[in-house]
């Protein structure tokens, strides 16, 4: 598995690549963020270590533009800012995960494993429900046959709820799937981007297929 790293502290970028090659990882670098995107548009990478204030290109239009041309491949966030709204507005973008620096390098470990795990089980390529296709290799969702477009994030809720087809999901374990562990909900983002998904997946059916369980979350259910 190889990583890239993008990051133009060149000394922080070096203790980064000795840390993760001491755990077997392959490691890339880039210190700007022109150079950090043409290698990440590739494609080819297991997972992406992005800072944010990058010369030439920043990290929050690197990680929009990726998840524009449909590169999916993990995105951990790395940056000095602190605010909340900086972490919303990465992880609103498509970014996996999200670390204010300074932090532990044993937490960033372990942070690539649970990501790296969560994308095998994203690599099953059709999954059916009903009518609804949905394929991850063209990063598609055909409902009936007919083409649903979908946001990022409406696409990752999708899949989380197919994934666990019949089970009952609670709001932290979805928060947790879609924004990741350290996102602390604020405006209810959860339901805003749930009613949205609602209303292209189970508009005009008599019985939706996603429903609401009071006081715990949702599930996806026949």
């Amino acid at each position: 598995m190889t990583i890239l790293i993008i990051e133009d502290d060149k000394q922080l970028s070096d203790i980064l690549k000795k840390a993760l090659k001491s755990e077997r990882y392959s490691v890339d670098t880039a210190f700007d963020g022109e150079i950090g995107y043409e290698k990440a548009l590739t494609g080819k990478y297991s997972l992406i270590i992005l800072d944010i204030m990058l010369p030439k290109r920043d990290g929050m239009e690197i990680c929009y533009e990726l998840r524009a041309n449909l590169v999916h491949t993990p995105i951990i966030m790395l940056t000095a800012r602190s605010m909340v709204e900086d972490r919303v507005a990465g992880l609103d973008l498509g970014a996996d995960d999200y670390l204010v620096k300074p932090f532990g390098m044993s937490e960033l470990i372990a942070r690539i494993g649970a990501l790296l795990r969560r994308k095998e089980k994203v690599d099953v390529t059709i999954l059916k429900v009903a009518d609804i296709t949905f394929d991850n290799q063209k990063h598609e969702v055909k409902r009936a046959g007919k083409l649903t477009p979908l946001t990022l994030k409406e696409y990752r809720l999708l899949f989380i709820l197919l994934s666990h087809k019949g089970e009952v999901l609670t709001r932290r374990q979805l928060l947790d799937e879609a924004w990741g562990p350290e996102f602390e909900e604020k405006n209810n983002e959860l339901n805003v981007h749930m009613k949205y998904l609602r209303n292209k997946v189970d508009s005009n059916r008599k019985i939706p297929l996603i429903r609401t369980i009071r006081g715990v979350g949702f599930s996806l259910k026949e």
